[in-house]
């Protein structure tokens, strides 16, 4: 493995070289590439337990002393800026919406105006239907194209 190529030499090279390659040695960059990414990831998540531990607190007191429970907010330690950024992330009881845009409609008015709603159908259910209901379903069904993906295992 002296002569293997390293993740950062692939990255300079160009693309007709890399393709050439043999698949053994493309084999190997893609498991070297994907322990890196596990170490990067334990290393962030590391660091973010570290923050949290280190500038909870203070995050915590100025955010409600300033009454921001969600959002960005920005604090110096010494020289350091740290923003911090707590996303609000609410969810909707789907059962408990339901009820409430038949009320609206039961009133008279629109839930358009209130509510998004987006249906869906599983595709694993859709495939083991009878093709009498499948038929009926298909002409609102566009399939499109994923991201291909491929992972080379040596034997």
């Amino acid at each position: 493995m002296e002569n293997s190529i390293t993740i950062d030499h692939l990255r300079r090279m160009p693309l007709g070289e890399v393709v050439a390659l043999p698949v053994e040695e493309l084999a190997r960059l893609q498991q070297e590439a994907a322990e890196a990414m596990c170490r990067i990831k334990l290393v962030n998540d590391l660091l973010d337990g570290v923050f949290a531990r280190r500038f909870g607190d203070q995050a915590a007191t100025i955010r409600r002393e300033g009454g921001k429970d969600f959002g960005m907010i920005r604090f110096q330690d010494g020289a350091v800026e740290i923003a911090m950024d707590l996303p609000k992330r609410p969810s909707w009881d789907q059962e408990k919406l339901a009820g409430i845009v038949q009320t609206i409609r039961e009133a008279g008015d629109t839930p358009d105006q209130y509510v998004k709603t987006v249906y869906d159908v599983d595709e694993r259910k859709f495939t083991s239907w009878p093709d009498s209901i499948r038929r009926v379903f298909e002409p609102a069904r566009t399939v499109k194209q994923g991201k291909a993906s491929f992972k080379l295992t040596l034997l």
